[in-house]
């Protein structure tokens, strides 16, 4: 009986270990590259894009506090006219 379950312990392991390998050498291909060069180039313009859109945010909130869009907006005073 330990026999049998051994037998099957080992088949088991065995077409864990060929799964495995099989899916290591698609990755290292010349498609498995190409896929995960693409992955990291999808992330690092959405990073950016994330990036650029919390800047734009920030500037908005940053002008609008020291009130420098109203300061652009026709008839009102420029910067050199305030600070005089």
């Amino acid at each position: 009986m330990k026999k049998i379950f051994w037998l099957g312990v080992g088949i088991a392991i065995g077409a864990i270990a060929v799964r495995k390998v099989t899916q290591a050498r698609s990755a290292l291909g010349p498609a498995g590259l190409n896929r995960a060069v693409g992955q990291l180039s999808d992330s690092i313009h959405n990073f950016a894009d994330a990036v650029r859109e919390g800047m734009n945010e920030r500037e908005g909130d940053l002008r609008g506090a020291l009130g420098l869009d109203a300061a652009d907006a026709p008839g009102a005073p420029g910067i050199d006219q305030q600070n005089r």
